[in-house]
């Protein structure tokens, strides 16, 4: 079993924890305290969805598709606003759903395929799919984009691709700093510190959810 497709989001996620605790040695009592409450939330939030990832919480597709069994499944591609993610749209009789996975190579080139699902685990073949959330019995919102009808090689997409792709989320970081600024009457140095947890907060939550770099 292959955890490529989860290395990069856990990448991230210590990665931000380590902007986090940079800032500890610099804050005051109040402003470790929201740090403590921020890295807490990175860590539950990281927490459940390892949890949906490697089936110890369903994830919702398993009891949709009668427990254990074969499926017929196809990846799409969605992209809403600034978020892309890959879902596997599965379908048994007149029951489809959609899955959120975590992204790997593998699915850029997926062709409709029977699906291998047990409580526990999506798979095709030996090639294994971790779900990065539950699965929806209506069509993800935005533009969904097949994949092309004949396997080609996977692509390939280094992680810093992936996090230039994230940081799209950290737009909002500044206006979360300012806000920090006016709450707690800081200064630049409350500014900058705010602001950059803001941005690496928004990167993780992009990687956690499953964000999609094809």
């Amino acid at each position: 079993m292959s955890l490529r497709a989860l290395t990069y989001p856990l990448a991230v996620t210590c990665g931000t924890l380590v902007v986090i605790a940079a800032w500890v040695p610099f804050a005051d009592l109040d402003q470790v305290s929201a740090l403590a409450v921020v890295a807490l939330g990175v860590l539950g939030y990281t927490g459940y969805q390892l949890a949906l990832a490697f089936g110890v919480l369903p994830s919702g597709v398993a009891a949709r598709q009668d427990g254990r069994g074969i499926a017929a499944g196809r990846r799409v591609r969605q992209q809403h606003r600034l978020v892309s993610r890959s879902f596997l749209e599965i379908s048994a009789g007149e029951c489809t759903v959609w899955q959120p996975v975590f992204y790997e190579p593998a699915l850029s080139t997926l062709t409709p395929t029977d699906l291998d699902i047990t409580p526990r685990s999506i798979s095709a073949g030996s090639t294994r799919f971790f779900p990065s959330g539950r699965a929806r019995t209506t069509e993800p919102p935005g533009k969904l984009v097949d994949n092309p009808t004949r396997p080609a090689d996977p692509p390939a997409f280094t992680p810093t691709r992936r996090l230039i792709l994230d940081a799209q989320s950290t737009v909002a970081a500044p206006f979360a700093g300012l806000l920090w600024v006016y709450v707690m009457n800081g200064g630049l140095p409350a500014f900058i510190g705010a602001t950059t947890v803001a941005a690496a907060t928004a990167t993780w939550l992009s990687a956690i959810r499953g964000s999609d770099p094809s």
